[in-house]
């Protein structure tokens, strides 16, 4: 694993190393940081300047036509949420965004606690008819890289590389955000501190762009935007599959060290909604190091769209009203 001290707090994994080194910097980074630099992944950088000029392009557009896609019109939590709509932490968070999962036919019935109406369409804005395909290209590329991190965590920790495989056949509950921090901003919370709910993330962040801070012990750590690379960072369901071994670390995006307005595209990989995540039986040396999630009052639970639904009612309460969601089967 590589560690450049003077320029970044986190490690920085080739995905092009031999498999054992590969192996182990994804395990010690995992494990110690929970974040780290993704170099080597093969991803077309044109690929990505394309979704970072689309996002552009998607925030330039009038009010009233992201408007019109509001999160608020879709029972299935997709769509545009404006600057100051989203809550983490029971605190208004200072960003514009748009919610992109994959498309599918809904599924939820008329049981107003249940996950299952996280799967639905999306909407599109009518001004931005590329959006979609961009977006479907880049679902297809991240979605190759994930799934190789996948396997060599799993051989990392003893177990067959193809143990996940299982949870996320058929129907992936995938999520892409497509992000706007201003660098005027009402409040200096672009995200609060939180952890993700899923298996892992993957972040594209403009280049030159500040702001994102992962929590290392009682310091927050900057994470500035590296080219090339992506953030990746472990969500709760892989440190739950791990008994604790891997964890899901806490960040946010501190508005006041921006000096410039941010994109960012997070990438999150996640399982089918009803699928649980398997519990690995780790070696047990690996095992000795391992700390649980012990928080009763904030549990997380192994099927992903129970997770994911705790999520959201918390993030977006104005949607959940708007539909009569209520927590029910979390």
């Amino acid at each position: 694993m590589t560690i450049v001290g003077n320029i970044t707090a986190l490690p920085i994994v080739d995905l092009r190393a031999d498999f054992g080194r590969l192996r182990n910097s994804l395990r010690v980074a995992a494990h110690e940081v929970g974040f780290f630099y993704l170099t080597g992944h093969d991803v077309p950088a044109d690929l990505a300047a394309a979704v970072l000029d689309v996002a552009r392009r998607f925030f330039a557009l009038p009010q009233p036509d992201k408007d019109a896609i509001a999160m608020v019109r879709s029972p299935h939590f997709r769509g545009y949420t404006r600057l100051g709509g989203e809550l983490t932490g029971g605190e208004v968070d200072w960003r514009e965004q748009i919610d992109i999962g994959p498309e599918r036919a809904p599924i939820g019935g008329a049981d107003k606690t249940d996950y299952l109406w996280l799967q639905g369409p999306n909407q599109w804005p009518t001004a931005l008819p590329e959006l979609p395909g961009v977006i479907a290209e880049w679902d297809a590329a991240l979605s190759g890289v994930a799934r190789t991190l996948l396997s060599h965590w799993a051989a990392a920790l003893g177990s067959p590389a193809d143990v996940f495989d299982a949870a996320f056949a058929g129907e992936p509950a995938t999520l892409i955000k497509v992000v706007r921090y201003p660098v005027s901003a009402a409040s200096s919370q672009g995200v609060g501190a939180h952890r993700d709910s899923g298996v892992l993330t993957l972040l594209l962040a403009e280049p030159g762009s500040r702001g994102l801070q992962v929590r290392r012990g009682d310091h927050w750590v900057d994470v500035p935007a590296l080219d090339g690379a992506f953030v990746v960072n472990i969500g709760e369901l892989l440190e739950i599959a791990t008994g604790g071994y891997l964890r899901a670390t806490e960040h946010r995006v501190n508005l006041q060290r921006g000096v410039t307005d941010r994109l960012s595209v997070p990438y999150f990989f996640n399982p089918r909604l009803d699928a649980q995540i398997p519990v690995l039986s780790l070696p047990a040396e690996l095992a000795a190091h391992a700390v649980p999630h012990r928080d009763p009052s904030d549990p997380i639970f192994s099927v992903y769209g129970r997770n994911a639904w705790k999520s959201r009612l918390r993030a977006h309460p104005d949607v959940a009203a708007a539909h009569g969601y209520s927590a029910g089967r979390v």
